[in-house]
């Protein structure tokens, strides 16, 4: 049974970092883009990082040269690492994959858009 399962959110001052991390039960990382998202109340979805199965990695403008996206297929996880967070981070970020264009990322998605979505988790940044 394939799931995604986040963890790794938190609350964190201005500045800081925290690093999130997606468990991709059943998936193999070759076959999908992997991507997170992130939602904010009153907002609509944005795609932040993606990765297509090549190893292509995609950013959103807001988050270039903070935030790295990585996976580790000896664990089957995908990770976030948020540097020099901002309030307007603040979100429920999502791990999501698609197994449509698996090598397609633009602009921090998936161009295959997300296929399967995690529970998420909330990610607060206080100023």
């Amino acid at each position: 049974q394939v799931q995604l399962v986040e963890s790794g959110g938190g609350s964190v001052q201005a500045g800081g970092s925290l690093r999130l991390s997606c468990a991709a039960f059943g998936y193999t990382f070759s076959y999908y883009c992997m991507g997170w998202f992130r939602q904010a109340p009153g907002k609509e979805r944005e795609g932040v990082a993606a990765i297509g199965n090549a190893g292509r990695t995609s950013y959103a403008d807001s988050v270039k040269g903070r935030f790295t996206i990585s996976q580790d297929n000896a664990k089957n996880t995908l990770d976030l690492q948020m540097n020099s967070l901002k309030p307007e981070d603040t979100a429920m970020y999502y791990c999501a994959a698609t197994g449509r264009r698996p090598w397609a990322t633009y602009g921090g998605s998936c161009e295959g858009g997300g296929g399967s979505w995690g529970q998420g988790t909330q990610v607060t940044v206080s100023s």
